[in-house]
């Protein structure tokens, strides 16, 4: 397996399974954190959980009514916020080092189209 790098509009992913101990990444345009592979299988597994649970409160919910939702893992706690087509994503690593980052609701469906393709998890 070689080198993944998927990247779009406010947002980055990665995978490199040659890396000794960091073989995820997740970013922004700006920032990015290098994950270990049990933290990546955690995020993507997640986020797809929280994604999944937005799609099904879209027929609870009126239109111009807003959720938040959190998941967490003993690595990382994850929250999407805002309307079910369209929300932001939250998230802390709770391991060894203090990291956080989030991603506009914009950067959010080319994120979830990635972790699909990475397949870690």
């Amino acid at each position: 397996m070689e080198r993944i790098v998927k990247s779009g509009t406010g947002w980055r992913i990665g995978w490199n399974p040659e890396a000794a101990k960091f073989k995820g990444l997740v970013g922004g345009d700006d920032w990015a954190f290098e994950l270990t592979e049990a933290e990546l299988n955690d995020f993507c597994r997640l986020l797809a959980q929280l994604a999944g649970t937005m799609s099904h409160m879209a027929s609870e919910l009126m239109d111009e009514e807003k959720i938040a939702c959190e998941a967490e893992s003993d690595l990382l706690w994850m929250e999407v916020e805002g309307y079910p087509h369209a929300y932001s994503l939250h998230f802390i690593i709770n391991s060894d080092r203090q990291c956080e980052g989030t991603w506009p609701a914009s950067a959010v469906p080319g994120l979830l189209q990635a972790i699909q393709v990475l397949q870690v998890f």
